[in-house]
């Protein structure tokens, strides 16, 4: 009795065995009926491209085809998987001012292999790659400083980028092909080199942050980041100065009091004392953050007023420390109204030049603090004090000038007002 053309009727004392045919094996003169048995490994058939497969539970029963989504999943095993495409990088192409100090991203089309090749950037900086499902992350140790132009390059091609499935079918999965992507990091903020510098001590200032969460000396790269957007905050005067000095402030605008700051911390940290906060300012700057390391100067300021009778007055971290007559130009060789940061200092020194008589004068000179070209607060002996009388310095006696000179540091400003001669 035959069923469904598969299976032929077993003869007695035969042992049938299945060929590649379906024929029956040759008699073996075995007696009696014997149950057909058949495994799930033994009974598995798969015919040719294109032929049903055929399955058996246990004797007797029929064929249990395979559905389309099993057969296309078995297909798919064998298939290279979908190439893999770029969907977006942050920062963007093109893009100008960017927090060189942020993570960086590159998203794909699909799921990337954890060994995957990573994009390589150039300057190189210190940090780790980390692949987050679809997307590869760098994480700066420290980021890039300003104005950087960055390129990324996304390695593309056989030894580029794969996708989870590339990796595990073994082909395929590919980016094909790679990619360069270019920006540059803005500049740094100006609140936050205010900021950084009152923290220091060279503005006379207490700033407080307005969010609970403190940035840590420690962290490079979050005091670089800051660097780049300030955090909001409050800044309090330290003491009491005269609106001749507080009417020069302007948080987040660039003013005199930043310039004479800069000069104090360049000559604190042995630098070119120019008065800007160029990349060697900042780095140095976010060095001392992290040291600790503040303004062994203290705060102080000079306020030359021309008014009669003449005086100079110096604050030292908020409180007044010296008051006493002084001179300043006579007519034709005024004293400039202004305020200037000391440049140059000398205990003692030769002040050359030319009298209002055409005679030439070499004068000594002790204390001497250069503020606005030739003109300096220094000790001068003459016979009285409190009106025109120099060509165009702050003259003091002895012990005033002594006391000045112990203050007034380099950066340290120095106001001229009133009346000129």
């Amino acid at each position: 009795m035959s069923r469904s053309g598969w299976f032929r009727k077993r003869q007695p004392g035969l042992d049938p065995e299945l060929a590649t045919d379906g024929a029956v094996a040759a008699k073996t003169g075995l007696k009696g009926r014997r149950g057909l048995t058949l495994t799930a490994a033994s009974a598995a058939m798969v015919l040719a491209a294109g032929v049903a497969v055929v399955a058996f539970d246990s004797p007797g029963s029929h064929a249990a085809p395979v559905t389309p989504a099993q057969a296309a999943a078995a297909a798919k095993q064998d298939a290279p998987a979908v190439p893999l495409t770029m969907l977006s990088v942050t920062p963007s192409a093109g893009a100008k001012g960017v927090n060189g100090a942020a993570p960086i991203k590159v998203q794909f089309s699909a799921p990337l292999a954890a060994n995957t090749p990573m994009p390589q950037l150039s300057p190189h900086i210190t940090g780790n790659w980390q692949v987050e499902g679809d997307t590869a992350v760098f994480t700066p140790a420290v980021g890039f400083f300003e104005n950087t132009k960055v390129t990324l390059k996304i390695p593309g091609g056989e030894s580029g980028m794969v996708s989870v499935d590339g990796a595990s079918v073994g082909s395929g999965g590919l980016l094909a092909p790679g990619s360069t992507v270019r920006w540059t990091t803005g500049s740094f903020s100006t609140l936050r080199l205010q900021q950084v510098l009152s923290q220091l001590g060279y503005l006379p200032f207490t700033w407080t942050a307005r969010s609970k969460t403190v940035i840590s000396p420690a962290n490079a790269n979050a005091e670089l980041s800051a660097a780049y957007q300030a955090p909001a905050g409050t800044f309090r005067w330290n003491g009491s100065y005269p609106s001749n000095l507080t009417s020069q402030w302007k948080a987040g605008s660039a003013n005199i009091l930043d310039v004479g700051a800069i000069r104090a911390f360049e000559s604190v940290s042995n630098l070119t004392m120019d008065g800007s906060a160029g990349r060697t300012v900042w780095h140095n700057l976010l060095t001392a953050v992290a040291k600790g390391k503040n303004n062994p100067n203290g705060y102080s300021y000079a306020l030359a007023n021309q008014h009669y009778p003449e005086t100079l007055t110096v604050w030292h971290n908020g409180k007044v420390v010296l008051k006493t007559l002084a001179n300043t130009g006579i007519p034709g060789r005024p004293t400039v109204d202004g305020t200037y940061p000391v440049y140059l200092k000398f205990v003692s020194t030769y002040m050359d030049g030319t009298n209002p008589d055409g005679s030439k004068y070499h004068d000594l000179v002790y204390y001497a603090n250069y503020f606005n070209g030739g003109d300096a607060v220094h000790q001068f002996s003459r016979y009285s004090y409190g009106s025109y009388q120099s060509l165009g310095c702050v003259e003091l006696p002895w012990a005033a000038a002594k006391t000045a000179y112990g203050y007034l540091a380099y950066g340290s400003l120095v106001t001229v007002t009133g009346p000129v001669a």
